[in-house]
């Protein structure tokens, strides 16, 4: 059973994705992996083929299309090659930091910070997660006080996704501490504001050419005028855009899983064992088979969420079942695939044996598997229901 999520305009555009990826990015994985950082000339390169930015309208150098498939496009392609860390990487402009410039920015921010991340001329990040704060946002301890035309930031932040090279910075601060959820803000950090340093990059079991580090805000005067959207309402912000963030997840998740099982089935035809295919043994094909049907079951409930996203009803529950159903079949399969190359599943020379370190993250970042359980379970037995 083939999807039919994409039409012939989408098949077009995976055409200039697919010679994209196998000449700019496949050939130079592994290079960045032990680097521990990803080309900067990337950036530039996908912000010219029109790969940053697609849902930014054009009057602010983006594609100007809110259809999502085309992100997924990508999505599959990186996913093709094991290329998880610049999925991140790219992809982390069009489903984390894009969604708040551009539905929250004033005309003057707009104009002042998208053209440049749409051409790959700047990078952002957002910066949520704290040492004592994860899936448990309200936790967040990092303050900022008005003074006069300026908000004073001080705290810090970790497992920040491309924090070392971003040049700006969106940051969940709590601007109100006596007003609980309605206590927070969102305020945008530029490179070079003093007392706003970064630490060293992390070091990451899988997705290790991403950068993810430590930021820390020491009496940082950020101007007034870059605050993002209302004061007080940033954590209202970030759950409305919580979703688009958690289906990336989950499509990655599947796109992944769904490459780990072709590299399986070609594996498994070539390898023998006592005299014959690994792939004739009936355990094999029991676990192939077992494998195909979940992907297929759950492709069709993932392409249903994308085309919801598109349609603006995705709801955060929605959302959460998704991603936390999507990203452990994720595990699964690739535990099974790998198990099923055996000793050369191990060996980092086979695109298994990374895309298994690269996956471990996605039950947990975007919110874990027990939070978006939470998510969905107190719908489930909200007081309306009682």
């Amino acid at each position: 059973m083939r999807t039919e999520l994409f039409t012939e305009e989408h098949e077009l555009f995976r055409g200039s994705v697919r010679t994209f990826v196998e000449q700019r990015i496949a050939p130079h994985l592994e290079e960045w992996e032990w680097a521990g950082r990803i080309d900067p000339d990337l950036w530039r390169s996908a912000g010219e083929l029109g790969l940053l930015g697609p849902a930014v309208p054009e009057s602010y150098g983006g594609g100007g299309s809110t259809d999502y498939r085309f992100r997924c496009v990508l999505m599959e392609e990186l996913a093709r090659v094991g290329a998880a860390a610049v999925n991140v990487a790219l992809g982390g402009f069009d489903d984390l930091v894009g969604p708040y410039l551009v539905d929250l920015g004033t005309e003057e921010q707009k104009l002042r910070w998208l053209p440049d991340l749409c051409a790959g001329r700047k990078r952002a990040a957002i910066a949520m997660t704290e040492p004592g704060a994860g899936s448990d946002l309200r936790g967040i301890r990092t303050t900022a006080t008005r003074d006069g035309e300026h908000w004073v930031l001080n705290g810090s932040k970790t497992f920040i996704t491309s924090g070392a090279g971003a040049d700006l910075v969106i940051v969940v601060a709590r601007t109100d501490p006596q007003a609980g959820a309605r206590g927070f803000s969102l305020l945008v950090v530029e490179a070079g504001m003093p007392g706003f340093t970064r630490g060293k990059a992390l070091d990451k079991l899988g997705q290790r050419a991403e950068d993810v580090s430590e930021l820390f805000f020491d009496d940082v005067r950020v101007p007034a005028t870059n605050l993002l959207g209302t004061e007080g309402g940033g954590f209202g912000h970030l759950m409305e855009r919580l979703p688009k963030e958690r289906l990336s997840i989950a499509y990655y998740g599947l796109a992944a899983a769904e490459s780990a099982l072709e590299w399986t089935l070609r594996h498994v035809g070539q390898r023998t064992a006592f005299g014959q295919p690994v792939a004739q043994f009936q355990a094999t094909k029991f676990s192939l088979a077992e494998i195909a049907t979940e992907l297929e079951v759950t492709r069709a409930y993932v392409d249903r969420a994308v085309l919801a996203l598109n349609a603006g009803t995705l709801s955060a529950v929605d959302a959460a079942k998704v991603k936390w159903w999507a990203t452990e079949l994720q595990q699964r399969v690739l535990t099974r695939c790998l198990q099923l190359h055996g000793g050369y599943g191990y060996m980092r020379e086979y695109p298994i044996a990374r895309a298994f370190v690269d996956a471990r993250v996605q039950t947990i970042y975007g919110g874990t598997t027990e939070i978006m359980k939470e998510i969905i379970g107190r719908d489930l037995i909200r007081p309306a229901r009682s």
